[in-house]
């Protein structure tokens, strides 16, 4: 499942950051330096990376192959069912977030799903 979604070619960041020193940042930023198209989502901001930052997955034009979050894990089960309304292929919850209501959303909708790990080491681990 994690080959699978490391082949994932746009990928929107729930909880993007302009902030080079948070994980939501950096993480994305070494996606995008890898090839990979990066949607910022952050109602909170304007533009990430350069590029127009939406407040919703509901708000991105065209498909999402991934969804990476970067929120609380009290958030993800909602950015899950957003992400399956929003025709994700698959979610992934970083390191240390971990919220099993969305794994079983994720289960139920049939997209791949990733909880508590680094998309950033395990991209690293595995080119």
């Amino acid at each position: 499942m994690i080959q699978r979604l490391l082949k994932a070619r746009r990928i929107a960041v729930v909880g993007a950051s302009d902030n080079e020193m948070r994980p939501a940042h950096y993480v994305a930023a070494y996606m995008l330096d890898h090839g990979y198209e990066i949607i910022p989502i952050n109602p909170n901001h304007d533009m990430v990376f350069g590029r127009k930052c939406y407040a919703t997955l509901a708000d991105v034009p065209g498909e999402i192959d991934m969804v990476n979050v970067f929120r609380r894990p009290g958030f993800c089960a909602e950015v899950t069912r957003e992400a399956i309304a929003a025709g994700a292929k698959g979610v992934w919850l970083q390191s240390g977030i971990i919220n099993e209501e969305a794994r079983c959303l994720a289960q139920v909708a049939g997209i791949d799903f990733i909880q508590d790990r680094c998309l950033m080491v395990e991209h690293r681990r595995r080119r």
